[in-house]
């Protein structure tokens, strides 16, 4: 039997973050954090980041920017490296970040273009996707 909601939200979250980093999330989820996973597979990635009315691109670029807001440096991270594999340009970060700095504060923006400027220093280089799970 086939899990249609959580293939889909398996398929997102290897394109955007990549097939090791996904996998090797899952396989090591253990007692503690094995729900957690499923919860995000499933849920946010199947059933929410799958539906068809809003682009993987423009879901992307509405989520950097509510983490921005959030304060949220680890986890804007990971999906800084997502909006770029979901075809959203430097650029767009870059003025996602700026218009963040009106309404969400130079502090939030200032530290969103420096966890950017790490990840893309990290994608120039290959370097694998960082998993703020395992600092």
């Amino acid at each position: 039997m086939t899990d249609e909601v959580f293939d889909r939200g398996l398929e997102i979250r290897r394109r955007m973050f990549g097939a090791s980093a996904t996998d090797a999330q899952l396989r090591d989820a253990d007692d503690f954090t094995h729900d957690l996973q499923e919860l995000v597979t499933r849920y946010c990635f199947g059933e929410v980041w799958g539906r068809k009315q809003l682009s993987l691109g423009l879901r992307s670029m509405l989520t950097v920017a509510m983490l921005v807001a959030l304060g949220r440096d680890n986890e804007l991270r990971v999906h800084v490296r997502g909006a770029l594999a979901n075809g959203v340009s430097r650029e767009d970060l870059r003025e996602i970040f700026l218009h963040a700095a009106v309404y969400c504060g130079i502090p939030a923006a200032v530290g969103a273009f420096r966890t950017a400027r790490e990840v893309f220093a990290e994608a120039d280089r290959g370097d694998a996707i960082a998993d703020p799970t395992r600092a």
